[in-house]
């Protein structure tokens, strides 16, 4: 099979079981951006001492291939061969929040992305998968989406912020926080 099969030469891309559509298209804009955030994710999973952290970054990267093609499947095609985002994503992704806040010092300020490599890959990252969110949600108000897929990029943002504080505090990178004064 080609890597290239001319069918989208005309600004044209196929949904799964549901025809074609532009490639401007809200949903397409949409899984474009899951697309996007799952590429930052691997960028941040090559940067020193992701390690710490484990699997996550391949569970997280997983669950973007889930969500993607949720995202690219409208909710009329039923499927056993397309995966959609389901309640226990979200919460395991409050599970990981949890374990990580709770080494993490309480937040006083806003916190400045930045740091080490690692947190600021995955500060990117946290702003690519807001930016997602709002493509979704902008999706959701034309076109019916999973119950669970606003709560689902909502929680990877927040889990995203969490990781890069706490990649910064296990390299013993300082975080710098935002005082608001000039």
């Amino acid at each position: 099979m080609k890597l290239y099969t001319k069918t989208g030469d005309d600004g044209t891309t196929g949904l799964f079981g549901a025809g074609r559509v532009r490639k401007d298209a809200q949903r397409i804009r949409a899984y474009g951006d899951i697309d996007e955030l799952n590429s930052v994710l691997g960028v941040a999973r090559s940067q020193p001492h992701s390690e710490i952290f484990g699997n996550i970054f391949d569970e997280l990267q997983r669950l973007l291939f889930i969500l993607g093609a949720d995202l690219a499947t409208p909710m009329t095609v039923k499927s056993a061969s397309v995966p959609r985002i389901i309640a226990s994503d979200a919460t395991d992704l409050e599970a990981h929040i949890d374990r990580f806040e709770a080494e993490l010092p309480p937040l006083t300020h806003f916190v400045l992305p930045g740091g080490a490599e690692l947190s600021s890959a995955l500060h990117h990252a946290r702003t690519v998968a807001r930016r997602a969110e709002r493509e979704i949600v902008t999706l959701a108000d034309t076109e019916e989406i999973g119950i669970f897929v606003l709560q689902f990029i909502n929680r990877l943002s927040d889990l995203l912020f969490a990781m890069a504080r706490y990649a910064n505090v296990k390299t013993g990178q300082e975080e710098i926080l935002w005082s608001g004064k000039r």
